[in-house]
């Protein structure tokens, strides 16, 4: 199994907005992708229930989980958009 641990960098964690554009970029990726905090137990990424679930907020380090084929692209780029502020990008694109 493939693993990344990432800080969130949204100011509002994965709340809202932030949460949903990590859900959907979970759920295009093509392989089962689960994250957790700390030890906790981890859920489905795709799940937007299960990400609002976890509670994390800004600077709150997560884990990335997934194995098969194409895993460590998956948590590449979802990795990726966890450490970007999401919500400063839908200040500027307004």
């Amino acid at each position: 199994m493939s693993e990344r641990t990432v800080k969130i960098a949204s100011r509002t964690g994965l709340h809202a907005r932030p949460a949903a554009l990590f859900v959907k970029a979970a759920a295009d990726q093509g392989v089962p992708v689960k994250i957790r905090v700390g030890d906790g137990k981890p859920v489905p990424a795709a799940s937007m229930l299960a990400v609002l679930s976890l509670g994390a907020k800004q600077g709150t380090e997560v884990v990335l989980e997934a194995e098969g084929p194409g895993s460590e692209e998956a948590l590449d780029a979802l990795a990726e958009v966890l450490a970007r502020d999401l919500d400063a990008e839908e200040s500027s694109d307004a």
